[in-house]
Order: C-alpha cells, then sequence, then structure tokens
C-alpha cells in the first residue's frame, strides 16, 4: 500500500510547483500521493470502459468523457481519474477548477493504489458532489458503486447506470466486462 509522502499537509501551491517528471501526482485533503505507471491489465479494463460509456455518453448529451491528465482540482486537492464524466460548460474554462463536478468518476483498483480510492479519494469524492463513483475491482470481477446517500454496492452481475438527463439507462454487463478484457476466470 502506498502512503502519503509526507506526514506534513501539502498545499495546491506546493503541489503546483512538482516537476512534470512523467510521475502521476494527486494531492487529497493535504496528503501527496505518487502513483507507478499502470499494468497492462488496468489499462486493458479502463479502455474497454472507456468503448462501453464514450457512445452513450454522447447520445445522452451527458457531457464529455475524460481520460488521465484530465482532473478535478476542489477543496485544496487534485486528483487524475481513470475516467469521468463531466458536463460540457458553454465556455470551456482555462482551469480544471473552474470545471463543473464531474457526474461519473471510474477508479480502477490496483494493488499500489486501492487504499486511497476506497478511503481517500472515496470520501473525497462524495463530499465535493460526485453523483456517482466506481471502483473497478479485477480481482473480485465486482464493480463497488458509490452513490451520494445511498448505501455502497457491490455489482458483479449487471449494473445500470442511469444519469440525470439520460433517457434509458446503459446497462454493463459487469461478468462479460471481465471476460472481455481480463479473460475467463
Amino acid at each position: 500500500m502506498l502512503s502519503a509522502l509526507q506526514t506534513r499537509a501539502w498545499t495546491l501551491a506546493e503541489f503546483d510547483r512538482l516537476p512534470d517528471d512523467g510521475n502521476k501526482y494527486e494531492l487529497v485533503d493535504g496528503a501527496l500521493f505518487v502513483t507507478p505507471t499502470p499494468s497492462p491489465a488496468h489499462e486493458r479494463l479502463a479502455v474497454e470502459l472507456h468503448g462501453l460509456l464514450a457512445s452513450y455518453v454522447r447520445t445522452n448529451g451527458l457531457g464529455d468523457l475524460y481520460t488521465p491528465r484530465a482532473a478535478i482540482r476542489a477543496l485544496g486537492s487534485e486528483v487524475e481519474p481513470d475516467l469521468m464524466v463531466r458536463h460540457t460548460p458553454d465556455v470551456i474554462p482555462e482551469t480544471w477548477l473552474e470545471m463543473p463536478v464531474p457526474t461519473l468518476v471510474v477508479e480502477i483498483l490496483s494493488r499500489t493504489t486501492r487504499a486511497r480510492d476506497e478511503e481517500q479519494k472515496r470520501d473525497w469524492y462524495l463530499r465535493i458532489g460526485v453523483a456517482e463513483y466506481w471502483m473497478v475491482d479485477r480481482w473480485s470481477r465486482c464493480f463497488h458503486v458509490v452513490r451520494h446517500g445511498h448505501a455502497d454496492q457491490v455489482v458483479d452481475e449487471v449494473h445500470d447506470w442511469h444519469p440525470q438527463g439520460a433517457t434509458t439507462p446503459l446497462r454493463i454487463d459487469v461478468r462479460a466486462y471481465f471476460v472481455a478484457t481480463l479473460g475467463a476466470a
């Protein structure tokens, strides 16, 4: 498990001075995290899920589907989720701070990021108003679905995502998704 690099709280000003050295840095409630390069399985899961979400988001006018290097910046923190859906503002702002809160955030769990995704980032996403948060767990072959005001769910068969503004839900066969990306269990 990765932990914060230092025990003192980092600020966004310090975070902004970190080098552009190819590492993925995230700051959550003053804790600085460095994420290693993702595994091929991690990337395969993200690519497949991107394919499932892209046309649904576009067809339903839900905004844009973002991948890493796109950030969420709020409450003195900044993260780069694996995938997120955001409404498209009329005028695209210059900074991530000015972008609307995502309606969906997806993190593909890995051994090095699991604890932060399940704890610090989960709590932070709820605090900033993310409507739905999925943690994709390749070892259990399930989605952990977190929604503001609802009990967390573990979905290993079928997940229906029906965001506000969509005419029909996106139905994801979770079992088929994991078989298509990782092969039979």
